[in-house]
């Protein structure tokens, strides 16, 4: 909502005292050029560069804008700078409290500002994907007339999340994550700017490493917990934030991992080679450590995807439906539940029966089609469906298995120089077995040698 005199008062006092509120809140942006990382956002004449005055003269207003991102990437601090750089009147809403009572009352206020004193409004809409359809709806006049300018923050796919006639009528602007460069140069600067530490105590590398481990791209985790670490070296009367330090502050212990470099790949690695070796304790002890590293969630459910595939195939048929599962339900949920989930994937394919019979099976197929062995379809496989294929031959001499006792027809399917070759050999492990005699008895049924 707009200020009252008590707020008013409270952020004058903060601005002369900023001691008192929280590191991230502090050292949040003051211009457009202080924003750390979305410089994709930012070049000149962008959206928001209009928004907070730049280039915006003449018949072509600034647009509304739409912000997606995930948490920790800037989003309420782009609206904080807009708030601050613009002249215009800035009113703040968040979705979880306001409702179409609250918003109205911004419109009917903006409206008498333009018509009053031609002051334009600039709604600043968080959270927007809690607000009902209904509730967004009440938005659209005001945004189509541009009785006022908004800038709405979601952390959930607009697409599902936000109306389409108010998508339509907004920019949709994507907010990436924010590299580990990005919230180094945060923490640099927070460390020595009087708004910040000013100097009080330095950042060793390896204590600064993994604070960026711990953000996890998130700028406010990573002013948070830096808060917190330098607050506790200096009640200690240390010289500096050590490791140690951090991690009693933080409650997490270093674990040595790049995400970007050979422990990303190796971990991950030893995840999948302990899942197939069915080391289901080594299996989990490889998860704990991507999870407390701050590995991507989605990364290691693909893994688990790949795997079921891979390594189990047909011994246990449910494996991939439930990696694919997993994978669905990390998406919805994240961390830190998203844990649980990832570890109930990871112990059922630990713990089922292997077979790579699916692996090897397209690799073979596959390595024929490469060598050129992709002779011309049978005649009587062909579509036969449309005007004239009757007269070319097509689907004439096709045996319908569904008409004969036993369901199979023993006609030719693969192209000539194909028809003995056999792909899949399947194991006797688990569930696959029964895969291996129905393998036996269709390919004697269909005239085949048996493999």
């Amino acid at each position: 909502m707009e200020p009252d005199l008590f707020t008013a008062a409270a952020e004058e006092r903060q601005e002369k005292d900023p001691t008192g509120s929280p590191l991230a809140v502090r050292m949040r942006p003051r211009t457009l050029d202080e924003v750390v990382g979305q410089q994709h956002l930012l070049k000149p004449g962008s959206p928001l560069r209009r928004l907070v005055g730049e280039g915006a003269s003449g018949p072509a207003g600034p647009s509304s804008v739409i912000l997606w991102g995930p948490p920790g990437t800037g989003k309420t601090t782009l609206a904080y700078v807009v708030s601050k750089a613009t002249n215009k009147r800035f009113v703040e809403l968040s979705a979880i409290t306001a409702g179409v009572k609250e918003v109205r009352a911004v419109i009917d206020g903006a409206r008498r500002a333009v018509g009053g004193y031609g002051k334009e409004t600039v709604l600043f809409l968080d959270e927007i994907h809690r607000f009902s359809k209904a509730q967004q709806d009440s938005l659209l006049p005001a945004v189509e007339n541009r009785w006022v300018t908004l800038i709405a923050a979601t952390t959930e796919n607009p697409y599902f999340s936000v109306i389409s006639p108010l998508l339509s009528r907004s920019l949709l602007l994507t907010l990436e994550p924010l590299t580990d460069d990005d919230v180094r140069d945060l923490l640099r600067r927070a460390l020595t700017d009087e708004r910040g530490l000013g100097g009080a105590v330095p950042l060793p590398e390896d204590t600064e490493e993994h604070l960026l481990r711990i953000a996890g791209g998130d700028a406010r985790r990573a002013l948070t917990a830096l808060e917190a670490a330098a607050g506790a070296a200096l009640d200690k009367g240390e010289a500096e934030i050590g490791l140690t330090t951090l991690e009693e502050t933080v409650d997490r212990a270093a674990v040595k991992y790049d995400r970007d470099g050979d422990q990303h790949y190796d971990v991950a690695s030893a995840l999948i080679k302990s899942i197939r070796g069915s080391d289901v304790d080594a299996a989990l002890h490889y998860l704990a450590r991507m999870i407390e590293a701050g590995e991507d969630p989605r990364f290691i459910a693909r893994r688990l995807m790949i795997s079921a595939s891979e390594d189990i195939g047909l011994a246990d048929p449910n494996a991939l439906p439930i990696a694919v599962a997993a994978a669905q339900a990390v998406a919805m949920i994240g961390f830190p539940e998203a844990a649980l989930t990832l570890s109930h994937a990871t112990i059922a394919l630990a713990l089922a029966p292997k077979s790579n019979a699916a692996t090897t099976a397209i690799g073979a197929a596959l390595d024929d089609v490469r060598k050129g062995h992709a002779g011309p379809v049978p005649a009587h496989l062909r579509d036969s469906h449309y005007k004239g294929a009757g007269k070319l031959g097509h689907g004439q001499g096709y045996v319908y298995p569904h008409d004969l006792p036993e369901g199979i027809a023993a006609q030719q399917y693969a192209p000539d120089g194909l028809k003995e070759r056999t792909y899949y050999t399947p194991t006797r492990h688990g569930a696959e077995a029964r895969y291996a005699d129905a393998v036996q008895w269709t390919r004697g049924h269909l005239g085949r040698k048996p493999s």
